[in-house]
């Protein structure tokens, strides 16, 4: 079977990155359609809109999506992009490789973000002119399900810790909910909630889960990220902690991400369209390639998935290295150098 794969570069040095992960892909056994869309600030420009609706359509129709990087029309790309895969879960893995100069080499994180409301549901209001709102959303069905399939990322990957970010000490209402949809879930599942004072440590055999206030967990993140695997998050706090493991690791030209939805998704570094590197030809690649392999075990090629994270590591190990990572090679050098270990 032939997948159909949208592929999006969008804005800035996606336009760099996203050849990068097709040249690897093309180095594999699987074969894959590309078909590419147009989306970002230049297509605002030319076309007078961000995101064209042939190619929200074509992200909705392929059997996954690339997509790379949107500058100032970010909102107006990405969050509609997430609603055509139907996406309810974000999964950023944060994790420290061999021969990067990490500030914890003993992070392995994966943040499960909840993906489709929060404060990101767009619902904002300008009262007056000194005045403008916000609001938050938070349901009891898109807690429940992101915390199931949180239990569920954790249990097939082989994560003993779940940990469930809120603020349910002060938005008692919205992060309540999310809370107890979490425990709830939890105790359906038969996750039992780990003992006072074992640090985030399992102490019996199988998932064991906490919750953490978010801004206690940002400290404790720092200090002793060993003591965290899975990390359950609504919207916002999935967005930043993520963000500050990025820093933990080597920075954000490391970390990929998932968008995932019941029959599709998407998938993207958590980067940016980094402008101040665009057009230069030293984007790190290593994001949008692991993003890319986070792909591939959507589709069930779980092998070529292996091999690339494998050919990522090596490279990220011995060399060449882009000058993020304290090196002076091209994107295209780290490319070639990946598709040489495949």
């Amino acid at each position: 079977m032939t997948h159909r794969i949208a592929v999006i570069p969008g804005d800035g040095i996606g336009g760099e990155v996203v050849p990068a992960a097709i040249d690897v892909l093309d180095a594999l056994d699987p074969a894959f359609e590309f078909v590419e869309g147009e989306a970002g600030d230049h297509v605002l420009t030319e076309r007078g809109e961000a995101l064209p609706e042939e190619t929200y359509e074509l992200a909705a129709e392929a059997d996954a999506t690339l997509f790379g990087a949107a500058g100032e029309t970010a909102a107006d790309v990405i969050l509609p992009l997430r609603e055509a895969v139907d996406s309810f879960a974000n999964v950023r893995p944060a994790r420290a490789y061999p021969g990067i100069d990490a500030v914890k080499p003993e992070t392995d994180l994966v943040f499960v973000r909840e993906n489709t409301e929060g404060v990101y549901s767009g619902i904002e209001d300008h009262i007056t002119d000194d005045v403008t709102t916000l609001t938050r959303v938070i349901t009891e069905d898109a807690s429940r399900r992101i915390a199931d399939f949180g239990f569920e990322y954790a249990a097939e990957n082989g994560y003993d810790d779940v940990t469930v970010a809120h603020k349910a000490n002060v938005m008692r209402e919205t992060d309540g909910r999310f809370l107890e949809a979490c425990e709830a879930v939890a105790e359906e599942r038969g996750v039992p909630r780990t003992p006072d004072g074992a640090s985030g440590e399992a102490v019996s055999e199988g998932i064991e889960f906490d919750d953490a206030l978010m801004d206690a967990l940002a400290m404790h993140l720092i200090m002793h990220p060993e003591d965290y695997g899975v990390v359950i998050c609504p919207n916002l706090a999935g967005d930043m902690l993520s963000d500050l493991a990025a820093g933990l690791v080597g920075g954000l030209g490391l970390l990929p991400s998932a968008n995932v939805g019941p029959d599709n998704a998407l998938f993207e570094p958590v980067h940016g369209s980094a402008p101040d590197i665009a057009g230069e030809g030293i984007a790190n690649p290593a994001a949008m390639i692991l993003s890319a392999a986070m792909m591939l075990e959507h589709l069930d090629y779980g092998g070529a998935a292996d091999r690339v994270r494998e050919a990522v590591e090596g490279v990220l190990e011995d060399g060449p290295r882009t000058p993020d990572l304290g090196g002076d090679a091209s994107t295209d050098e780290v490319t070639a150098a990946v598709v040489d270990r495949l």
